[in-house]
C-alpha cells in the first residue's frame, strides 16, 4: 500500500504495529495476516516501496540460505504467502522443479518479497516513523509519522495508536572512520557496497578498482569486477583485515547454530559469556560461500592459460590507516599489515566498500520510552526470550524488535532462516495462544549439558480484542 493514508484509518488502536518493512517485518506481517480471529496491524516504512539490497542484486548472486527460508514456511508450509505459492502464481512450479535449485538468486527473492509486499493488506509505505510515546492513561503506544510523497518530501503529519508495536528497521552500511570524509564527499568515487549496482559502469570503466571486504558482498563484487575487466589489464585489488580469505561455516552440524534451539541455549547463557562469543563466531556468517569462492580461483586461473599472472593483488591481514585524495581524481589508501608491521601505500582510482552493515540507531525514535527502557552492563537494550525489550512494569504493552538481538540471541539474529520462527514466536507471544505451535527441537547438537526446552510464552495485557469484534 503506498500514497495517501486516510486520517482516521488510525484513529482507532491497532493490535499491532510495525516500523520498518524489511524481510522480518513482512515475515510478522505475513503470519499475522493469518492468525484465526484476526489481528489488527499497520506496517510504517518511509521507503516508497519493498526492495530488498538493490545495490547488491548482482547477476547470478544466490542468497546463502535455501528458499525454504522464505517469509513463512518453517512456520507455515501452507501459507499463501511462501515462495512456492509465489511460482504457483506465475505458473513456475515445474520449471523451478525441473530446476532442482535450492539455492535461489537474490533478485528471486526480493521479486517474491516485493509480490507479498504489492498483495498483503496493512503495510503503508511512504510513512516515516518520528517518535513513539507510551500514554499511560490509555494504555496504549502513540507513534507519530511523516508522510513522504513520491519525491522524498514531507506531505502530511499523521499519528497512529497499537497495543503492541514491533521495530524491523533493519541494519545500514558501515563505513570504517579513516574513510568516512571520503565516502561522504561528493564525486570521490569511495561507495559502499549497497550501492554496488548504482555505480557499476563506473567501476568497471575505472583504470584501478581496490574492493575491502572479506564476506560474501566482497567476493561477489571482486569476482564481478574481475570477470567483467580484460585479461592481463585487471588492476583490480582486493584487501581484507582477516587473517584470510575464509569459507563460510556451512557443514550441517554448523549450520545448527542457526536453530532455535541454539538460540535459546545463546540466550540463556551469562551476558559476559555471550560478549565474548559472538566475535568468535565471525566465519559462521561473515565468510564466504565455498562456490564463490571456487569461482573467484576459476576465474584467476582461466586468466594464466597463456601464461603470465592476471593484474589482481589479493592480501588478507591489512588494515587500512588513513586515506586521502591525490589529485582530482585518484585516492590514496596507507596501509598496514597486521602480522608483518610493514606499511605501505596504495593509489587506486575508485574504493568499494564492503564492510558490512551495523544495527540502525533508534534512540531518537525512541526517547520518549527511554524512561521506561533497562539496559545490560553494556548500555545496550535488555531483551527477554520473546524478542521484547524489558521494559518498566508500569509498561502494560509490548515492543518487540527483529535482528536488534544478536547481543542477546546471537549469531541467527539477522538469518532468513530464522524470520518465519522468531516472527510466529511474536504472534504467538503478542496473542497469547498457539496460532503457530512451533517445534520444541530442531538440532541434533546439545549446546548445553543443562537441556532446555521451547517456554511457553503467557499473554500479557492488555488483552487482544478479535478484528472481527472491533467496531
Amino acid at each position: 500500500m503506498t500514497g495517501s493514508t486516510p486520517q482516521n484509518d488510525h484513529e482507532h488502536p491497532h493490535d499491532l504495529v510495525g516500523i520498518g518493512i524489511g524481510p522480518f517485518n513482512l515475515s510478522l506481517a505475513a503470519l499475522a495476516h493469518g492468525v484465526p480471529g484476526g489481528l489488527d496491524t499497520a506496517f510504517f516504512e518511509q521507503r516508497p516501496a519493498f526492495h530488498w539490497h538493490p545495490g547488491l542484486l548482482i547477476e547470478g548472486a544466490t542468497l546463502q540460505v535455501p528458499f525454504l527460508a522464505d517469509l513463512v514456511t518453517l512456520a507455515d508450509p501452507a501459507s499463501p504467502w511462501s515462495f512456492l505459492a509465489y511460482l504457483r502464481s506465475l505458473d513456475r512450479l515445474y520449471p523451478f522443479y525441473f530446476a532442482e535449485k535450492f539455492h535461489i538468486q537474490r533478485a528471486e527473492y526480493d521479486a517474491y518479497c516485493r509480490w507479498v509486499s504489492g498483495l498483503l493488506p496493512g503495510l503503508h509505505f511512504g510513512h516515516q516513523v518520528d517518535s513513539v510515546r507510551w500514554n499511560p492513561e490509555r494504555t496504549l503506544f502513540e507513534i507519530d509519522f511523516t508522510q513522504i510523497d513520491a519525491d522524498g518530501e514531507a506531505e502530511a503529519l499523521g499519528r497512529a495508536y497499537a497495543r503492541h508495536i514491533v521495530l524491523g528497521v533493519g541494519t545500514e552500511p558501515y563505513v570504517p572512520e579513516p574513510l568516512r570524509p571520503l565516502a561522504d564527499a561528493p564525486g570521490v568515487p569511495v561507495l559502499h557496497s549497497a550501492d554496488y549496482l548504482d555505480h557499476r559502469d563506473r567501476l568497471v570503466a575505472a583504470e584501478h578498482v581496490t574492493v575491502i571486504g572479506s564476506g560474501q558482498s566482497g567476493a561477489e563484487i571482486f569476482l564481478d569486477l574481475l570477470r567483467a575487466r580484460p585479461a592481463g589489464a585487471e588492476k583490480i585489488h582486493w584487501l581484507t583485515r582477516t587473517e584470510a580469505f575464509a569459507p563460510m561455516e556451512y557443514s550441517k552440524l554448523g549450520l545448527e547454530h542457526f536453530t532455535p534451539d541454539y538460540t535459546r541455549y545463546f540466550h540463556a547463557l551469562p551476558e559476559p559469556t555471550r560478549n565474548d562469543l559472538v566475535p568468535r563466531q565471525w566465519q559462521l556468517h561473515k565468510g564466504i560461500d565455498t562456490d564463490t569462492l571456487a569461482a573467484v580461483h576459476d576465474e584467476l586461473y582461466r586468466r594464466t592459460l597463456h601464461g603470465g599472472w592476471p593484474d589482481a593483488v589479493l592480501t588478507p591481514g591489512v588494515r587500512v590507516r588513513t586515506a586521502g585524495r591525490v589529485g582530482a581524481t585518484k585516492i590514496e589508501l596507507h596501509l598496514e599489515h597486521v602480522q608483518q608491521g610493514a606499511r605501505t601505500r596504495l593509489t587506486t582510482d575508485a574504493v568499494v566498500l564492503a564492510t558490512g552493515y551495523r544495527e540502525r540507531p533508534v534512540d531518537r525514535m525512541l526517547a520518549g520510552l527511554d524512561p521506561y527502557l533497562r539496559h545490560d552492563s553494556a548500555g545496550r537494550p535488555r531483551i527477554d526470550h520473546a524478542f521484547r525489550l524489558v521494559l518498566d512494569d508500569s509498561v502494560t504493552g509490548n515492543v518487540y524488535v527483529q535482528n536488534a538481538e544478536k547481543h542477546t540471541h546471537g549469531v541467527g539474529a539477522p538469518d532468513l532462516g530464522l524470520a518465519a520462527w522468531r516472527s510466529a514466536t511474536i504472534l504467538n507471544s503478542l496473542t497469547g495462544k498457539e496460532p503457530y505451535p512451533l517445534p520444541r527441537r530442531t538440532a541434533f547438537t546439545s549446546f548445553g549439558l543443562e537441556q532446555r526446552e521451547a517456554p511457553r510464552i503467557p499473554a500479557q495485557s492488555p488483552e487482544l480484542t478479535p478484528l472481527t469484534d472491533k467496531a
